[in-house]
């Protein structure tokens, strides 16, 4: 248990001891940060839900209950006081600090990261992200796509879960049959099919195909080669962008084997498929969707709806215990159809979540660029990758929650200051590193052996400040697997550089005076190190040792 869970803990149970027998409705007390540090290094209203259970004023309940924590915590507490209506707030003494340093530093020398699994149960997870069409170049909207569920799946590996990725390829209907005709057009030199593709990407393509022995007259073939193309030039950026599959899924396959008929031969034993117009429908508004869907057109083709029900029982019937669907902003009223369907099938529809993905601009010198993949006016992520690199381009694209939309501005992104956020984060770990270096020999590894009772004179606030930050890393990354919300952990590894960097200002390491006083900051600064190495790998980006 990280140190700041075990302090939890020990106010819960401190809580639950004074509770005894009494009703309650047992909520867990909060442990958090005071907004200012003359109010203790944490606050728990533990006392204020615990009145009402033992028929007591909160005030009166926060004084015992600080002599219950007081007890338990020992030497590790420097005085506990009642605040306001009846918070309760700690003063952790020096000793807790030096012994959190030397725990934190020994999770840290492993991996994952201790504690992460705690807030619930490990899981069998898929994350299905960026499935652009194979008809283009990945734009820089399928890199937010891709950062975002490269970083989810991180980051819920290292809370305790078995991840897998996968990138659904849309190689069927009239989108791929519009890129062979727009590539035959070109091959042929003649115009191009109406909502056709116009970028010289396609052009490019029709040569390189030509090159291979297709002809503009074989449409199947070119339905094939085409799509086949593009998703290995896709392969190939993501790569670059440090993002890797575990599955390629073709959509193609399930219609080319039995799993596209079982489906629909499920679908008909529920008692919920009926014919109408000439269509054959699902009557999905029995489980809360807002109207029927159309499974099979008149005209006897299936839709993407069946097809995309055939895909997700695909996905159950590998085992996954839980589905993680990342969509684009145009999706929002697929959700509860996809449910409603899966729910007809006899699958509990909470294993499907969906995280929506709002739209990312490009931006410079305060204009955004248009994008259209059809059209050939946008931009790509090779391109993105090019301008500002990898990592600027994927912190990036994390810095806000995926629910927002994000203005990526490559005039920001390119500089090399403190302004740019990604550049600040990893100078410090760059800086950190240059320290202990210019420490000698040996210092990381005398750093990373840091004995707790060597230093006897008192922390600095810088100091402490720092800790206290550090000491987060377990609870953030829970946090992060549990909402799914990866931009926690860019937003905290700003913080730490932060507090690196006031701690830098205010507190000499190499030569500073005192017993013990080098050492244990050398041992800090490696746990910061340590700290914004693992941050930064949890969002797939790189901590360089130098810059």
């Amino acid at each position: 248990m990280d140190p700041i869970s075990e302090l939890r803990s020990e106010v819960e149970q401190a809580s639950d001891a004074l509770r005894g027998d009494a009703d309650g409705d047992g909520a867990a007390p909060a442990l958090e940060r005071p907004p200012k540090p003359e109010f203790g290094d944490y606050s728990t209203n533990a006392a204020m839900l615990l009145a009402p259970a033992v028929g007591a004023k909160p005030r009166d309940v926060a004084a015992r209950l600080a002599e219950q924590i007081g007890e338990r915590l020992g030497e590790n507490l420097e005085r506990i006081e009642v605040a306001g209506p009846g918070f309760l707030n700690l003063f952790l003494s020096d000793a807790w600090y030096r012994d959190a340093i030397g725990r934190a530093l020994a999770d840290q020398g492993g991996a994952p990261p201790a504690g992460l699994a705690g807030k619930g149960v490990a899981e069998r997870i898929l994350v299905e992200f960026v499935s652009a069409n194979p008809t283009g170049p990945l734009t820089a909207a399928g890199g937010r796509h891709a950062a975002y569920g490269d970083s989810l799946a991180r980051i819920l590996t290292a809370a305790g879960n078995e991840v897998e990725r996968e990138y659904y390829i849309n190689d069927m209907g009239g989108q791929i049959e519009r890129f062979a005709a727009s590539i035959a057009a070109r091959m042929a030199g003649t115009d191009l099919p109406e909502d056709g593709y116009e970028g010289d990407y396609v052009a490019d393509l029709g040569t390189k195909l030509a090159a291979e022995g297709l002809d503009p007259g074989d449409l199947p073939g070119l339905e094939r080669h085409g799509p086949e193309a593009m998703v290995e030039q896709i392969r190939e950026t993501l790569h670059r962008f440090g993002v890797e599959f575990d599955t390629w899924f073709s959509e193609r396959s399930l219609h080319d084997d039995e799993r596209f008929g079982t489906t629909l031969a499920a679908l008909r034993e529920s008692g919920h498929v009926y014919e109408s117009e000439g269509a054959l429908w699902l009557r999905t508004t029995e489980f809360g969707d807002d109207k029927d869907r159309v499974l099979v057109r008149s005209g006897g083709e299936p839709t993407y709806y069946l097809t995309d029900l055939a895909y997700h029982r695909d996905k159950l019937a590998r085992g996954f215990e839980r589905l993680i669907d990342v969509l684009g902003a145009d999706h929002h009223g697929y959700t509860e159809r996809l449910k409603a369907g899966l729910q007809t099938l006899g699958y509990e529809p909470e294993r499907l979540e969906f995280s929506i993905m709002q739209l990312v601009h490009v931006v410079e010198g305060g204009e955004r660029s248009q994008m259209s993949k059809r059209q050939g006016a946008f931009v790509t992520l090779d391109e993105l990758i090019d301008d500002i690199g990898a990592d600027a381009a994927r912190f990036f694209m994390l810095q806000r929650s995926h629910d927002t939309t994000v203005d990526l501005d490559l005039d920001l992104a390119r500089k090399q200051s403190n302004d740019n956020p990604v550049y600040y984060v990893q100078y410090a770990h760059a800086r950190i590193a240059s320290i202990l270096r210019k420490a000698g020999e040996g210092a990381e590894e005398r750093a990373g052996s840091f004995d707790p009772v060597s230093r006897s004179q008192p922390l600095e606030p810088a100091e402490r400040q720092l800790l206290k930050r550090l000491l987060e890393l377990p609870g953030e990354t829970s946090e992060a697997a549990e909402k799914r919300a990866p931009h926690r952990l860019a937003t905290y590894a700003t913080a730490v550089a932060a507090d690196f960097h006031a701690f830098y200002r205010d507190c000499q390491v190499v030569g500073a005076e005192g017993e013990g006083v080098e050492d244990s900051r050398l041992a800090i600064i490696l746990l910061t190190k340590r700290t914004i190495a693992r941050t930064l790998g949890l969002l797939g980006i790189s901590a360089p040792e130098s810059m």
